[in-house]
């Protein structure tokens, strides 16, 4: 009995082990896509959820998924079943994008052998073919041949059947494993760079100056290496961190949001940031900008002023003269609420225009605004008043205890056939108050004073204030 033991652990020792080989890869493109969704984000990252029916064996399958982005972070792509009840596990992924060319060709090709044909000098020769192995690419070919080496190839190099080690395109090899063997949906979620958006707004001014009709466009850029077609696109507006050097998965999930039918874009709350969802598809080519209506909103109220903005540096120093033709800044403001406003707008550009007399829009200006939530205050400085200028003087200033007082003259000069209303506005330092002044001011916050100034048609109008500071703490 103990030999016998002895003889069946010695066969078992020699026996060959089984090891499951590799399954064959089945490649999904485009072609077995059933619906995609694309999420864009201010810094740069996208979130890309890519649908498609993938016919799955039992047991392991490999699946080279094609089409998808050249710049996709690897490190953040999920694969999840979508509905059914079979159970997928993912073992392995490979991000491929080290996409074929000659160059890589050769490098890969390094230390094996390839066929050389030498190609015939003469009509009628034929063409011979030599086994030689590539030594080295670095700034030129080497190539062993059986009886040497040589630099350079007269003709061309044919290469042996890689398997298909080699990418046209980026591709993301899976290990699956199923658990059943049925065509199942399957969803690949991945961030990427490469995708940006920003808001333009366009506002026409009316003629009396006194509303504004605004249209908002989305401008997207894709250089992501891989056009989206037929996507369904969102946005989503608000600082969203990014780690780095590799982008954070965090917004893995599906992102679900109603669409309305009668709207541009559908806006929800999502998080700490605001999310749009484009209500119609559309496809975003790679190496493509293109625009797409945010929002409209007619007859939106809103009020022009002028106005002149201090500094709160002189109020510390004698200064002989602060400033001669000033420019006063021309403002238009409303307010994000009611009508056809009330959301939160993205942060982005805004270009104003009016009609001239012979009704050809004109350009007024442009200014940024940040991302700015409903019934909040939009503000724009358009430009600078070229009738309206002021002249600003010190006309005296003296120290008192651990502070000072100091006095000043605003000349306000209107070249225009109306009286204009001036917002003089001067940002005061430390604990201060107005001793004197000639035209009642506004506290308008705990470190400015404003006064309303109004300069008559063709004249000018003199403002004059003294304003006592104190910078100790006692």
């Amino acid at each position: 009995m103990i030999c016998t033991g002895l003889l069946v652990i010695a066969l078992l020792a020699i026996a060959p082990i089984r090891i499951a080989a590799d399954p064959p890869e089945r490649t999904s493109t485009v072609g077995q896509r059933v619906s995609l969704n694309v999420t864009v984000y201010n810094g740069g990252a996208a979130l890309i959820h890519d649908r498609r029916v993938v016919p799955l064996e039992e047991g392991l399958n490999r699946i080279a998924w094609r089409d998808v982005s050249a710049r996709m972070d690897a490190t953040s792509a999920i694969l999840e079943p979508v509905g059914g009840t079979n159970l997928i596990g993912v073992r392995e992924q490979n991000f491929d994008y080290d996409l074929l060319d000659p160059q890589t060709l050769l490098l890969k090709y390094i230390g094996r052998e390839v066929t050389v044909v030498h190609e015939a000098r003469f009509a009628g020769d034929r063409d011979t073919r030599e086994t030689a192995e590539i030594l080295s690419v670095n700034g030129g070919i080497a190539l062993k041949y059986k009886d040497g080496i040589e630099t350079g190839v007269r003709g061309h190099i044919v290469f042996p059947d890689s398997g298909g080690a080699f990418r046209e395109r980026p591709t993301l090899v899976l290990q699956v494993e199923s658990e059943h063997a049925q065509s199942q949906t399957l969803d690949l979620s991945y961030l990427t760079s490469g995708m940006t958006w920003r808001a333009d707004y366009v506002g026409v001014v009316s003629a009396d100056g006194s509303r504004l009709g605004l249209t908002g466009l989305v401008t997207l850029s894709n250089t992501s290496g891989e056009p989206y077609e037929n996507a369904r696109l969102q946005l989503v507006a608000g600082n969203v961190n990014v780690a780095q050097p590799q982008l954070n998965n965090a917004y893995s999930a599906m992102v679900k949001s109603g669409v309305g039918s009668d709207l541009y874009v559908s806006q929800e709350n999502y998080y700490e940031y605001h999310l749009y969802t484009l209500a119609r598809p559309t496809t975003i080519l790679d190496n493509e900008t293109k625009q797409l209506t945010l929002l409209t909103a007619q007859n939106v109220p809103i009020r022009e002023t002028l106005e002149l903005r201090g500094s709160p540096d002189y109020y510390r120093n004698a200064e002989p003269d602060i400033g001669d033709r000033l420019p006063v800044g021309a403002y238009v403001s409303f307010e994000n609420r009611g009508g056809e406003l009330g959301i939160p707008l993205p942060g982005g550009i805004v270009r104003l225009y009016k009609n001239d007399s012979h009704g050809l829009s004109q350009f007024l200006g442009s200014d940024s605004i940040d991302h700015t939530p409903k019934n909040e205050t939009v503000r724009l400085h358009v430009g600078d008043s070229f009738d309206v200028t002021a002249r600003k003087v010190q006309t005296d200033f003296h120290l008192v205890g651990c502070g000072a007082d100091s006095s000043y003259k605003i000349v306000l000069a209107n070249a225009k056939t109306v009286a204009q209303n001036v917002l003089v506005v001067e940002p005061i330092p430390g604990d201060w108050q107005i001793l004197d002044e000639n035209m009642p001011h506004t506290k308008s916050s705990a470190s400015s004073a404003t006064w309303n100034v109004s300069a008559p048609a063709g004249g000018r109008s003199t403002l004059t204030y003294t304003a006592r500071v104190k910078w100790c703490l006692w």
